[in-house]
C-alpha cells in the first residue's frame, strides 16, 4: 500500500514526472497544448484509480518487478519489430480494437465484440492488433486486452498463428506499462505530444523494465528523430493527412550504426464510403513505410459480407498498385464496383 501511495504522490506532482514538467517552449504546438491536457485527464483517472484501490494484485507486484529489472535495451529488433518488418515492397498491418468512433468517418454504432473480431484480424492478414484501451477515447478497457490476447493465443500452432497485442491506452505513467503487460501487450504505444521529450525518456526506460517494445507516434520530423535518439526504433506517424507529409517525417532518419527503424503511418478514415484508404495503404507502402496502422477505417462497411474488417485488410496487403487499380467500392462508378475489392484480395 505504501508504494501505491508513493505512487500518487508522484502523480500528484512530487516528481520530475509530475504534470506540471517544464517542456521547452520549442515543443508547445497547439498539438503540443492538447497533449498536456490530454495527460493531465489520464493523471487524474489514474490517480482515481489508485485512491479507490483499483489496481490489481497482479499488476502491484508487476510495478514491484519493474522497479529491480534491467532498463539497458535490447541489441537487435524485438519480435514486434521484426514481425512488422516484411521485405521491401510489402506492408504489414496494425488493426486497431475500439469500441467508439469519429462520427465524421464511421457509418456503424456499434462494434462485434472482441472475441468474434480476433480471429478476423488474425485470418485476414493482420501483423498486430492494437486496442485502444482509453475508455474514454476508443471505449475500451484492458479487459478488452486481455480477451484478444487469450484468442490469440489459442491459435498458438495454427496457421496463421497468434498476432502481438499492441497496447494503445493514452500511455503517461509506468502503472499503465505494467498494466499493459499484465493484460498480454506485447508492445506498447506512447504520443510524444502528449508526454514530451523528458517524461518519453523514462516511460521507455520503463517499457525495457517490464519486456515491452515501444512504438512512439509522432507528428513532425523533430519529434521522431527524437524519439530514435532516445532508442526508439518503431516510429508511427499520426494526425497527417497526404502520403507525402507522413512521408517526410520518417525521411532521413537515422540511427546509430544504421539499426533499422520500422517506419509506421496511421491512416485516417474519410467520411465517405469509398474505401479510399485501401489505396493510401499502397501508396504508403510504395513510399517504402513498413506497416500501417489503420482504425476506424476497418469499421465503415460493418460486417458487409465483401467490405468487413478482413477484407479491408486484405485488400490492404495486395500487390495492387494506384499506377493500375481503384479500390474505391460502393460509389456506383466503373464497372463492377461492388465486387472490385472481393478481386483484389484474389
Amino acid at each position: 500500500m505504501m508504494k501505491l501511495v508513493a505512487h500518487l504522490l508522484l502523480l500528484s506532482g512530487a516528481s520530475s514526472f509530475a504534470p506540471n514538467t517544464q517542456i521547452q517552449p520549442r515543443f508547445v504546438t497547439s498539438l503540443g497544448a492538447l497533449g498536456v491536457f490530454v495527460r493531465k485527464a489520464k493523471e487524474n483517472d489514474l490517480r482515481k484509480m489508485i485512491e479507490a484501490g483499483q489496481i490489481s494484485d497482479a499488476v502491484k507486484a508487476k510495478l514491484d518487478e519493474m522497479k529491480s529489472a534491467s532498463t539497458e535495451m535490447r541489441e537487435g529488433p524485438g519480435p514486434v519489430q521484426t514481425a512488422l518488418t516484411k521485405r521491401k515492397g510489402t506492408i504489414t498491418i496494425i488493426a486497431e480494437y475500439k469500441r467508439k468512433f469519429d462520427e465524421n468517418a464511421a457509418f456503424i454504432s456499434e462494434i462485434l465484440p472482441a472475441d468474434i473480431l480476433s480471429p478476423v484480424f488474425r485470418e485476414g492478414g493482420a501483423t498486430a492488433i492494437a486496442v485502444m484501451a482509453d475508455e474514454r477515447m476508443g471505449g475500451c478497457t484492458y479487459d478488452d486486452m486481455v480477451i484478444l490476447a487469450r484468442e490469440q493465443e489459442s491459435a498458438r500452432g495454427d496457421m496463421p498463428g497468434p498476432l502481438p497485442i499492441i497496447s494503445s491506452d493514452m500511455i503517461v505513467d509506468e502503472l499503465q506499462i505494467a498494466q499493459s503487460a499484465i493484460a498480454g501487450a506485447e508492445a506498447v504505444v506512447i504520443t510524444y505530444s502528449v508526454v514530451g521529450p523528458e517524461r518519453l525518456e523514462g516511460l521507455i526506460e520503463q517499457c525495457t523494465a517490464a519486456g515491452l517494445e515501444c512504438i512512439v507516434t509522432v507528428n513532425n520530423k523533430e519529434e521522431a528523430q527524437k524519439a530514435v535518439d532516445l532508442g526508439v526504433r518503431m516510429i508511427c506517424v499520426s494526425a497527417l493527412n497526404s502520403p507525402d507529409e507522413k512521408f517526410e517525417v520518417v525521411d532521413g532518419l537515422s540511427a546509430p550504426n544504421d539499426e533499422p527503424i520500422c517506419k509506421i503511418a496511421s491512416i485516417l478514415a474519410r467520411d465517405n464510403k469509398q474505401l479510399e484508404e485501401v489505396e493510401e495503404a499502397w501508396v504508403l507502402r510504395d513510399k517504402g513505410f513498413q506497416a500501417v496502422w489503420v482504425s476506424d477505417a476497418l469499421y465503415k462497411s460493418g460486417n458487409d459480407p465483401i467490405e468487413h474488417p478482413g477484407a479491408i485488410i486484405a485488400s490492404m496487403k495486395a500487390k495492387s498498385s494506384v499506377k493500375f487499380a481503384s479500390a474505391r467500392v460502393k460509389t456506383g462508378k466503373g464497372e463492377g464496383a461492388r465486387e472490385y475489392l472481393g478481386d483484389i484480395m484474389m
